[in-house]
C-alpha cells in the first residue's frame, strides 16, 4: 500500500539472465495479462511474503551502527548501505533513515528498528510506513498493483529494488513536508489581496524560507532522489531492475512536481519578504520625517523665545 494512486500500467523485466534484461509493459485484458508480443501470462498461485519498507528518521550514522550491528548473525557492509540477515529474510539499511525488509517477522522488525533509533539523527514523531507482497522464482522480474514478482530471491536483486523503494518512501516524506508548508502558506496571497498585509514578522517568514530550502537541498543535494545510485554504476546488470521500479514509483515525475510546488512557495515567499521589506522602509522614513519635524519645531520655537 504505497503514499498516493499509481497509474495502472504493470512493469517487468523479462530475461534468462539478469545480464540481458529488457523492460516490457503489461496491461490487463480479459484473459489476464499479456505482453507487447500477444503472450499471457499465467496467474501464479505460491503464496506470496512481505516487504516492508520504513522510514524511521532523517538520518542513520552508519558509524555508531557498524559498532552495534556485529551482534547479528549475518551482517553486510557495503559502501552505501548495509544489509542484515534474518532467518529466511533480509533488511536493507539506508543511510538516509529508511530501512527494507523483505521477509522480516514484526518482532525482528522491531528489534531492529530499536537499534535503529539508538543512532538515529531526527528521529520522525510519526513513522512513515509502506507495504508490498512479493514472490521468488517467476518468470521475469516485475511489480503490478502493489506486488513484486522476483526471478530469484538473490540478496543483490533485493538490493536492487531496495534502492528504488527508498527513494520514493524518502520522497513521500519530502511530499508531507511540502504539503504541509503549502496548507499553512495558502492565506497569505488570500490575506495580501483582500487587506493589502500579512500579519507574519520577517522571522517567521525567513523560518518558513528556510524550511523550504532545506526540503529542496534534501532532495537535490543530500539524499540524490534525482541520480541513479552509485551501485548501478557498480553492477549495470541490475540497472534494467533500477529502471523498472523507478518507472513504477514515479521518482523523476514526482520530484519534478515537488520542485515546481517548492519553487511556486518560494516565490510567494519572496514577494512577502519584499513587501514585508516595503512595510519596514516605509516605517524608518515616516520616523525620519516626524524626526525633521520635531527637530524645525524645535529650531522655530528657540528663534521666537
Amino acid at each position: 500500500m504505497k503514499t498516493g494512486e499509481r497509474p495502472n500500467i504493470h512493469c517487468a523485466v523479462h530475461h534468462s539472465g539478469i545480464t540481458s534484461g529488457k523492460v516490457v509493459l503489461f496491461r490487463p485484458n480479459s484473459v489476464g495479462l499479456t505482453d507487447e508480443t500477444g503472450a499471457s501470462s499465467a496467474t501464479q498461485t505460491e503464496p506470496a511474503t512481505l516487504c516492508v519498507i520504513v522510514c524511521l528518521a532523517q538520518a542513520f550514522d552508519f558509524i555508531a551502527l557498524k559498532e552495534k550491528l556485529p551482534k547479528f548473525n549475518c551482517v553486510r557492509f557495503l559502501r552505501t548501505v548495509i544489509m542484515v540477515r534474518h532467518g529466511g529474510g533480509w533488511s536493507v539499511i539506508h543511510p538516509y533513515g529508511v530501512v527494507v525488509h523483505w521477509n522480516v517477522v514484526a518482532d525482528e522488525r522491531h528489534q531492529l528498528h530499536l537499534l535503529l533509533l539508538g543512532v538515529a539523527g531526527k528521529s520522525h514523531e510519526k513513522v512513515q510506513e509502506e507495504t508490498y507482497t512479493y514472490a521468488v522464482n517467476r518468470p521475469q522480474t516485475r511489480i503490478q498493483q502493489d506486488h513484486i514478482e522476483l526471478q530469484s530471491g538473490d540478496p543483490m536483486l533485493l538490493l536492487a529494488l531496495s534502492h528504488t523503494m527508498a527513494q520514493s518512501i524518502k520522497l513521500a516524506e519530502f511530499e508531507a513536508q511540502a504539503i504541509k508548508t503549502i496548507e499553512g502558506t495558502r492565506h497569505l496571497p488570500q490575506s495580501l489581496a483582500s487587506k493589502g498585509k500579512i500579519k507574519l514578522s520577517r522571522t517567521d517568514t525567513a523560518r518558513i524560507r528556510g524550511q523550504l530550502f532545506l526540503t529542496k537541498s534534501d532532495i537535490f543535494l543530500n539524499y540524490g532522489l534525482l541520480d541513479t545510485p552509485d551501485f548501478y554504476w557498480e553492477h549495470p546488470e541490475y540497472e534494467p531492475v533500477y529502471t523498472l521500479a523507478a518507472n513504477y514509483f514515479e521518482i523523476r515525475q514526482r520530484t519534478e512536481v515537488l520542485s515546481k510546488k517548492l519553487e511556486t512557495i518560494r516565490e510567494l515567499l519572496e514577494m512577502l519578504a519584499d513587501e514585508q521589506k516595503h512595510q519596514h522602509s516605509s516605517t524608518l522614513e515616516w520616523i525620519i520625517i516626524w524626526l525633521i519635524v520635531v527637530e524645525i519645531s524645535f529650531n522655530v520655537c528657540e528663534k521666537l523665545l
